[in-house]
């Protein structure tokens, strides 16, 4: 198993589940299950214990393994810089080897085979992949200066349909050239890796690296972070070599340069920072200097915020496996408690899984009349006016 080397290193201290004041829990298995195994300390001596064979291979353990969200919290606040940079690759490597044994949970085993048949995880015919661009004018890519990339989230989720429709007109509105593949598009493939796919995940971005070559592109624009994380990270030892940017990293000079108009009042809006826009590319700013450079926005933070963040809890293949689970303990309903207790009207995200799992989230915890989780692209597009 890749890492396995590093797994005797740690001796749960647990600064790993903390954030860095120490005051909340922040890993959001633990947070959610509160057994030591399922905090990154207690999963590293478990990989140890497994592949010393003192415990076998078994649902349980396949269970605490997937039950990671790959936030990168244990990353920022393990205290050891010699092997805290891996944490979250050998937790991967774990599922590897589960995947290699074919012991992975069943809605794992069902999330790839749905992606390796029907090309995303919804089981949905590859020409309804471009829907969600209906009406928004034509959606192929003819040399524009950026492709546009949407992902599975945004083409056929309906939550992420209506922020990928929000991005792709604010991309309008600003006089962005850009083109979207549509049906044409395939799956990125940052998920399959992060559940342990490696195989999988290589067929994927081949798929896509191919293609992009062959149409010429050379800048994208991903509207999905985890997207991002994928071709940013993954796509370059693959021969996939592209400028690539979350769209709310070109949005703050835009927005300056547009000027527009407020609609109504001030707004209080609160900013969640997704994963993996956040900890795993540490980009931080340019979200909030969007939201900073609308009219009548202001924008009032949480406590625990940037590196600290309390991951939603969609993030390592979660988002549509739902191993860890729901309910008042759940990672996304903690989350929006946070939101609320600042008294904003509004919680912008920059992430559809987020939207998805946020807006879910307040619904469940009854202050969806007072706490609206919009991505920061709706709040542009339902604030300001344009030209």
């Amino acid at each position: 198993m890749r890492h396995a080397e590093i797994l005797h290193r740690c001796f749960r201290c647990g600064y790993c589940k903390l954030p860095s004041d120490y005051q909340d829990l922040n890993c959001p298995s633990y947070l959610r299950n509160r057994f030591e195994t399922f905090s990154p300390g207690g999963r590293m001596w478990l990989l140890r214990a497994w592949l010393d064979g003192e415990i076998k291979t078994s649902p349980r353990l396949g269970r605490i393994l997937y039950s990671c969200a790959t936030c990168n919290n244990c990353v920022e606040h393990c205290p050891f810089p010699k092997f805290k940079d891996d944490l979250v690759d050998a937790f991967i490597a774990g599922r590897e080897a589960l995947v290699d044994q074919g012991q992975v949970p069943s809605g794992v085993r069902d999330y790839f085979k749905a992606v390796q048949i029907s090309g995303n995880p919804y089981k949905k015919p590859q020409p309804e992949r471009g829907d969600w661009a209906r009406d928004l004018g034509p959606a192929g890519y003819s040399g524009q200066e950026y492709l546009l990339y949407v992902g599975c989230v945004g083409s056929y989720d309906e939550r992420g349909q209506q922020t990928a429709r929000a991005v792709a007109g604010l991309l309008k509105d600003l006089g962005v050239d850009f083109g979207i593949l549509g049906a044409e598009e395939h799956c990125d493939g940052n998920e399959v890796r992060a559940l342990g796919e490696t195989g999988l995940f290589a067929l994927l971005a081949r798929q896509n690296i191919e293609q992009w070559q062959k149409l010429g592109v050379s800048k994208i624009i991903t509207f999905d972070p985890h997207a991002y994380n994928a071709i940013k990270n993954e796509y370059p030892a693959r021969g996939g070599q592209f400028e690539v940017f979350h769209y709310a990293q070109i949005l703050p000079g835009l927005l300056r340069q547009a000027a527009p108009q407020a609609r109504d009042e001030t707004l209080s809006v609160t900013f969640h920072d997704p994963c993996s826009l956040g900890r795993h590319n540490q980009e931080y700013d340019a979200p909030r200097r969007a939201l900073q450079a609308l009219p009548g926005v202001k924008l009032v933070e949480m406590e625990l915020i940037k590196k600290d963040a309390l991951c939603c809890g969609g993030g390592g293949g979660n988002f549509f496996t739902d191993i860890l689970g729901g309910g008042p303990e759940s990672p996304a309903r903690s989350r929006v408690r946070q939101a609320a207790a600042t008294g904003a009207r509004v919680l912008a995200v920059a992430c559809p899984s987020c939207a998805k799992m946020l807006d879910t989230a307040a619904k469940d915890e009854g202050i969806e009349d007072d706490l609206t989780v919009m991505d920061i692209a709706e709040v542009a597009r339902a604030r300001c006016r344009f030209g």
